[in-house]
């Protein structure tokens, strides 16, 4: 809003990418009748989706107002647990019913408090309850109305509503205890813990952390709950990060998540139909799947496995009749870490929005199982790698490629990318040389320092070998690295824009899909060619919407991630690899004249460490920086200054930080550039 509270820009759940101000909309609205003109009948009409849009198109006055007082979205136990406490440490502008009868200690009429009982408020006790000799309740408890609470029992940071009955020795620690409910004798309740309304929990029972019991369930006497009652589910904060689902195996990602997981997944989808599942070379990656598959055959989902397959074999076999497909590998760099991708029925990542989606089914524990006429099928595809190898031959230029006389060196570096390039390498025509094609289960994923030692190895081969380029792939055959004939080392910001040059330089028509991080040298190249760039958002899934556009004719994301969109919209690095050995062949110009006669790029990243609590500040603050100069929005925040030079602020959707880009004419320029905004997101986060 401006500075009479006018609004200047709307955007309903933005993601951390979209952040361009720290106020949100509470859903207060105050209205003229007139704007109900603005809403059809007998249609589905969302206020923040379509009507105020909709006046703001129009140029129709919206006020905000900025409330300074209170407000916790208490959409999740944390917060609503934060609530609680927030009241009772007089951070909320609220009359307690009760009388403070000692300082922070609240009771309301009626209420009996033994003289022997232990308080240490803040906290607070209903009318009418009865706390008996020998109970000690510590700071941020709320007891509700009617509650009994026997002897020797201790609450802390509980909140226990109406009519609750807690036994003899119990212990409540930052748990919600629901209406109606009786705690039995000597019964634990763990942090985070939360009991439905009218629930019965036994004698020395024990209910651990994060576990929910739905209403009306009975736990046994004695009984060791660690996981939720009917459905089963964890409490997960961030279920999706960069690469899907990611953790440590064993400790973040377990086989029990795995199959909550896919249980979930199960139950987007319709009874009865396809998941194709798919792994890395690891024995971790090989474990979880087998649960995964496990889960999904027990939701009535028929299942298509094909075992250890590069991730692009894996997309391309998903978009063939699969509702979507599951892809478990290592974490890239992390051997101790697993991703769970999920893959939807054209072969990509899941959108931001089936995130969600599956991310509410997940964190709402409501699982469907199949009846036992139900149990999904199991099947194992053959000929999968001679299929994939014939579809990218079909679809990719690759002519000239045989008469070429072209030598290259390919790098499988002991990753699944080698188990298709024997079905390729033949089939092109071309003298290859390929090195550690063998699978490696020690060595999973590689780290900076392996990934740049093999380079420069693989370099040393291209040179004495008198090839005309190398390639490495990644582990999983998603990525690829180049170095040219003379043995350099192409970095794979550099390596985009040789790409684009070949490519724009052949098509001479169309679009490139790069992400808003990318060199504008980019643009440069593409326009010198007669192409356009189109810009997208730094997820995947944006770069491969565009990519399935019938006029892109290339993709990357600087990383190494290719898109061929004539064969496919994801990254593929054999497809990569094939259209590069075409383009090649018919250019008749060497990797390092193209890399010459492109201009030097100048991109620097920072990334700086900001809490989730001041990360719309931040972006509000660049915001406000930016004053008259050029902003984007794209994707967080990209200020232009009036000489070209810019800047780009980004939180992170799932850690907190916050990561810059900076581009000029020369290292020092930018450099300066990433001084002075750095500046302005660590100040704007103190």
């Amino acid at each position: 809003v401006d500075e009479d509270g006018q609004v200047e820009r709307f955007l309903e759940k933005p993601t951390w990418g979209q952040v361009f101000s720290d106020t949100v909309n509470t859903g207060i609205y105050v209205m003229e009748p007139e704007v109900f003109d603005y809403v059809q009948a007998d249609t589905s009409v969302d206020w923040s989706g379509d009507v105020f849009p909709q006046l703001m198109k129009e140029g129709k006055p919206i006020y905000g107002y900025i409330a300074e007082g209170y407000w916790e979205d208490v959409g999740t136990h944390e917060s609503y647990v934060k609530a609680q406490a927030d009241v009772l440490e007089r951070k909320v502008d609220v009359e307690l019913d009760g009388f403070e009868i000692s300082p922070g200690v609240w009771v309301a009429e009626g209420a009996e408090v033994h003289p022997d009982a232990v308080l240490r408020g803040p906290l607070y006790i209903g009318d009418y309850a009865k706390v008996e000799a020998d109970v000690e309740i510590r700071e941020h408890t709320v007891v509700g109305s009617n509650v009994v609470v026997k002897t020797g029992a201790f609450l802390h940071k509980a909140v226990v509503h109406d009519n609750v009955y807690i036994g003899q020795h119990s212990n409540l620690r930052g748990c919600v205890v629901g209406k109606n409910t009786d705690i039995m004798r000597a019964a634990r309740i763990e942090d985070g813990a939360v009991i439905g309304d009218e629930c019965l929990v036994g004698e020395e029972s024990i209910i651990q952390g994060n576990v929910r019991v739905y209403p009306f369930k009975t736990i046994e006497a004695g009984a060791f709950v660690n996981t939720s009652v009917i459905w089963e589910s964890r409490g997960q904060a961030h279920l999706f990060g960069a690469r899907g689902v990611s953790g440590i195996l064993n400790v973040e990602i377990t086989p029990e998540l795995a199959v909550r997981l896919a249980g979930a997944y199960a139950t987007t989808l319709k009874k009865g139909s396809t998941v194709t599942t798919a792994r890395d070379h690891s024995r971790g990656a090989r474990a979880l799947k087998r649960a995964v598959i496990s889960a999904l055959q027990a939701s009535a989902i028929d299942v298509r496995d094909l075992e250890n397959v590069p991730l692009p074999v894996a997309r391309q076999q998903t978009a063939r009749g699969s509702a979507g497909g599951i892809m478990i590998r290592t974490s890239p760099g992390v051997p101790d870490s697993v991703d769970i991708m999920f893959i939807d029925e054209r072969g990509a990542d899941l959108s931001q929005a089936q995130q969600r989606k599956l991310d509410r089914v997940y964190a709402r524990q409501e699982y469907r199982r199949a009846f036992p006429g139900e149990i999904g099928d199991l099947h194992f595809p053959s000929s999968v790698f001679d299929s994939y190898t014939g579809s990218l031959l079909r679809n990719v230029d690759i002519a000239g490629i045989a008469d070429s006389g072209l030598k290259v060196v390919v790098d499988a570096s002991n990753g699944s990318a080698g188990l298709v390039l024997p079905s390729l390498l033949g089939r092109l025509g071309v003298d290859a040389l390929t090195i550690n094609p063998g699978l490696d289960e020690s060595r999973p994923t590689e780290s900076a320092e392996t990934r740049r030692a093999g380079l420069v190895r693989l370099g040393e081969i291209v040179s004495s070998a008198r090839a005309a380029f190398g390639v490495r792939f990644d582990p999983v055959g998603e990525r690829l690295s180049l170095v040219d004939e003379l043995g350099r080392i192409i970095e794979d910001d550099r390596a985009l824009l040789v790409m684009l040059d070949l490519v724009a330089a052949e098509r001479r028509s169309g679009r490139v899909a790069l992400p808003v991080t990318t060199t504008r040298v980019a643009e440069q190249v593409a326009a010198y060619h007669g192409t356009q760039v189109e810009w997208t958002t730094t997820s995947p899934d944006d770069l491969t919407r565009v990519g399935r556009e019938e006029t892109t004719i290339f993709g990357g994301d600087g990383r190494g991630g290719f898109i061929v969109p004539e064969f496919s919209s994801v990254f593929d690095g054999t497809a990569a690899f094939v259209r590069l050995i075409g383009l090649v062949a018919r250019t008749q110009l060497t990797l390092s004249q193209i890399d010459a006669r492109i201009p030097r790029a100048h991109v620097l990243r920072r990334d700086l460490a900001t809490p989730w609590a001041v990360k719309g500040l931040v972006m509000r603050s660049v915001v406000e920086a930016a004053g008259d100069r050029s902003v984007d929005t794209t994707d967080g925040v990209r200020v232009v200054e009036a000489d070209g030079r810019w800047i780009m602020v980004l939180p992170d959707r799932a850690e907190a930080v916050t990561h810059l880009w900076a581009e000029g004419p020369d290292d020092a320029s930018a450099q300066a550039l990433l001084d002075e905004w750095s500046a302005v997101v660590e100040s704007a986060g103190e």
